[in-house]
């Protein structure tokens, strides 16, 4: 089986030493190479085209937002997880725009750090449970200044009706009772947009639309 190759970036070289040496201890994981800025990250993201890029967010120069998007802008299949100190929605919403597909804090617990890279490698989405809310309030917010009257990757009108529902934050009985269709009818809507947007719950989808436009940011 291909191991997950994983570039790891932090202008801390302790940081950079020490998850080297946490996910070198995995079978399944291997590192390719470390940077300490992000011009560096940039090149050796383009230089070794790892699958997942651990990305600190303050660094000197050009910092992890930017170097994500320079990344993304180069190789769009690159994994980039953003590891930082900092559990603030307004760098969450800048590395979703930026192109990311994970939010971690450095205090995270090593195994569920593995998992998030194991996760993003096979195309999915994380951000800490903490935050799941401020991505539903400022998801809300935006949907309310989303016009748009096409929807993408195959939405049905009605879909794209549940989904920013959805991004409200409402359950499924709140989401029946506002489009007076019956629960059962809500949860098989779920699983035609998880299915259309290749997502495997309601934050994913959330993130997803942002990503593709479905609301604006």
């Amino acid at each position: 089986m291909k191991k997950i190759s994983v570039l790891i970036v932090d202008d801390h070289a302790l940081v950079r030493e020490g998850l080297a040496k946490i996910l070198s201890m995995e079978e399944g994981i291997s590192v390719v190479g470390e940077a300490e800025n992000g011009e560096r990250a940039v090149e050796l993201a383009l230089k070794l085209k790892p699958d997942i890029v651990l990305m600190d967010i303050n660094m000197p120069g050009i910092n992890g937002i930017e170097a994500t998007k320079m990344i993304k802008n180069e190789m769009p299949e690159i994994g980039i997880i953003a590891l930082t100190i900092h559990d603030q929605e307004e760098y969450l919403f800048e590395l979703i725009k930026a192109g990311a597909s994970g939010y971690v804090l450095k205090d995270i617990r090593p195994d569920l750090l593995v998992q998030t890279i194991f996760g993003v490698a096979r195309g999915e989405s994380f951000v800490p449970p903490s935050m799941t809310t401020k991505i539903f309030s400022e998801l809300a917010r935006l949907s309310s200044l989303s016009g748009r009257n096409s929807f993408p990757q195959g939405l049905t009108r009605r879909e794209v009706d549940v989904l920013r529902l959805v991004a409200h934050g409402d359950s499924n009985r709140a989401i029946a009772k506002k489009l007076f269709i019956s629960e059962k009818t809500v949860k098989n809507h779920l699983t035609n947009i998880f299915q259309k947007l290749g997502v495997e719950d309601r934050t994913q989808a959330a993130i997803h639309a942002v990503k593709s436009k479905i609301v604006e940011l």
